[in-house]
């Protein structure tokens, strides 16, 4: 039993289970926004296919990420102890964990209905084609974005069928929120990948003007979040956690600089963990107690 438990502790450090906070609170927000459509009903069933779908597709994203980066992974003395140059985890174990949790997200996503089943597929391949986006273009941040900011459509979409402009507004502030702080992160990386061949914004641009591409992904969502709040009618509630949200976005700005990076997985971690889920919170208790 001890060496099962220890099995699954690897596997959920393999795709860094922890960081399901970032895209899972926008995925809810999509959900808690479908049921003011109308004729959309709540049920706990469908809430937890679509909880389902978001935790196999990560899996499939994350597993196949350290596989597919698993020989970069053993020359960067970062991640060097990651679970599979360590050992902890082979590569035909990761891949195989990978198979199992496609199949399970797409029939998962074919349970819930046809169309979410049809666009599993090209969800899939972003969130697998990322992986190797690194090895060609410094762009492969925003391909990152792409694949964090599918998630409060899909959870929309698989309870109403369609898409509103306030989903897409949504979706397109968590690709910038999450293609913004995935830069932030990439700074430490910055020679690593530069000796390796590696593309990022930091190794094309250097550091500096990194922080500032960053910067301005993170400032646009000063005009998108009171978009989304105006199209969703938001009250007293939403303004709080967007001015919670936003805060945080510049907060991790102020506490990093190019020379200076001792604090980025407090930038990262920290402050993008806890942004994402109070304003969860705040826009849920909004859209539920007082609309």
């Amino acid at each position: 039993m001890c060496g099962f438990y220890k099995k699954v502790v690897h596997y959920f450090s393999l795709v860094k289970f922890s960081h399901t906070l970032f895209a899972l609170p926008f995925a809810l927000i999509g959900f808690v926004l479908a049921l003011k459509e109308p004729g959309v009903d709540f049920g706990w069933l469908l809430l937890l296919k679509i909880v389902g779908c978001m935790f196999f597709a990560r899996n499939s994203a994350m597993g196949f990420n350290r596989y597919a980066d698993r020989e970069i992974d053993a020359r960067n003395p970062r991640t060097l102890f990651r679970e599979i140059p360590s050992g902890k985890i082979t590569p035909r174990q990761a891949l195989t964990f990978v198979i199992i949790n496609i199949v399970l997200f797409l029939l998962t996503a074919l349970s819930i209905n046809l169309l979410c089943f049809i666009l599993a597929f090209p969800a899939l391949a972003v969130l697998l084609g990322y992986s190797y986006t690194k090895r060609y273009t410094w762009l492969s941040h925003y391909v990152l974005g792409i694949a964090l900011g599918i998630a409060p459509s899909a959870a929309f979409v698989a309870m109403t069928g369609y898409f509103t402009p306030a989903i897409l507004v949504l979706s397109l502030s968590v690709f910038l929120w999450s293609a913004s702080f995935d830069i932030l992160y990439s700074l430490s990386d910055e020679e690593i990948d530069r000796q390796q061949g590696l593309h990022s914004i930091p190794q094309k641009f250097g550091r500096v003007k990194a922080m500032r591409i960053s910067l301005i992904g993170h400032l646009l969502l000063f005009f998108l979040i009171p978009l989304f709040g105006r199209l969703i009618s938001g009250s007293w509630l939403f303004v709080i956690g967007a001015c919670i949200f936003l805060a945080l976005l510049i907060y991790q700005h102020a506490i990093i600089s190019p020379t200076n990076l001792k604090r980025l997985n407090a930038a990262f971690f920290t402050s993008n963990g806890i942004a994402s889920l109070l304003f969860m919170l705040f826009v849920v208790a909004d859209l539920l107690f007082l609309q």
